[in-house]
This record gives structure tokens, sequence and C-alpha cells, in this order.
């Protein structure tokens, strides 16, 4: 005969909340947290208002790649930009053209941002650098290179501890779902 005390049903409940809570504190903490997208400093990969869900492991685990979108812990912000270069590159822009250790970079997902600001007879972003990015150190800038508070203009270098993790996956609204790169 399977008869369970009111006692012990409720324990049980209790322990299966308490496993779940702990888990989602764990994920949260360590593994991916949601975040929301402030301005239009990203545009058009990334719109004002949408909510992100972001990996955290980069932090541990190392992972930042050139062309990453990330989150960057602020003082009183968070930041949401695109890794340009990593510790120890050489860094140069020329007539809106990236030049990364004398290599030209392409930028795919500038395209529409560059044929906006063809019309208007204007650069994306002015020429600097060289530059040599230093260790654990970042340089970053949003996609709307018009619009952006960056590593040019605002951030500076980004500490690698400064970091919170990178983009994924954009989850909210529900018609704008997509990976994120």
């Amino acid at each position: 005969m399977l008869n369970q005390s009111t006692h012990e049903q409720g324990t049980s409940w209790l322990k299966s909340i308490l496993i779940a809570v702990v888990i989602v504190f764990i994920l949260r903490t360590f593994i991916f947290s949601p975040f929301i997208v402030d301005g239009a400093s990203m545009e058009p990969t990334l719109h004002d208002r949408e909510r992100i869900f972001v990996s955290k492991t980069s932090s541990w685990i190392g992972e930042i790649k050139r062309g990453d979108i990330i989150i960057i812990k602020g003082t009183e912000n968070n930041y949401v930009k695109r890794v340009i270069a990593l510790p120890g590159d050489v860094l140069e822009m020329k007539s809106d053209l990236l030049f990364i250790n004398n290599k030209k970079v392409k930028e795919p997902y500038l395209k529409e941002n560059k044929i906006i600001a063809d019309k208007k007879g204007m650069l994306l972003t002015g020429d600097f650098g060289p530059l040599t990015i230093p260790a654990k150190q970042y340089f970053v800038m949003g996609d709307n290179r018009l619009e952006s508070g960056d590593s040019r203009n605002l951030l500076g270098y980004i500490d690698e501890k400064n970091i919170i993790g990178k983009s994924k996956l954009v989850f909210f609204p529900i018609k704008n779902v997509r990976i994120t790169n």
C-alpha cells in the first residue's frame, strides 16, 4: 500500500523546490543570465529593449574572440559591445577600414550602417591608431559606430575581469528570436 503522510509529502515538495532554486541560482550565477539591451549602439545587430541570453562561461574559460558581442560591467551600467581587438593586437582604422596587425579585417555586421553613412556622405569610424592593445585588455566598439560610446570615446580599453560574458541569443520579443554573432 502506498500511503505517505502529509508531512512526508510536504517535505518531498520542499526538497524539490529547494533543489530547483539551487540549480537556477548556479545557472544564473555561473553559466548564463538574461540581459536587456539599452540603447541603439549595437543597431542593427541588437535593438533597444531586446532581451538576450549571455553565456558567462567566457569569464572562466577564456574564450573571448574578435567579433564576439560581449557584456561589460561598468561602474553604474553594463554595456553591450563587439570585440574589435584582442590583447597584443595592433589596431588601426583608415577610411572606414579596420586593420588588425596590418591586415584588413572584414566587418560584415556594419553593412547596413555603411550604406546609411555613404548616403549621408559620412564615415562610420574616424581614423585612429595604430594602437597596441595592452595585455588582458580588449578594444570594443558598437556596431552603430556613429551612436556608440565605446573604447574610442567613453570606455577605453576593457579589462578582462570586467567582461560578464558573451551574447548568445535574442529571446524577446519572440518575433526577433535569433542567435547573435
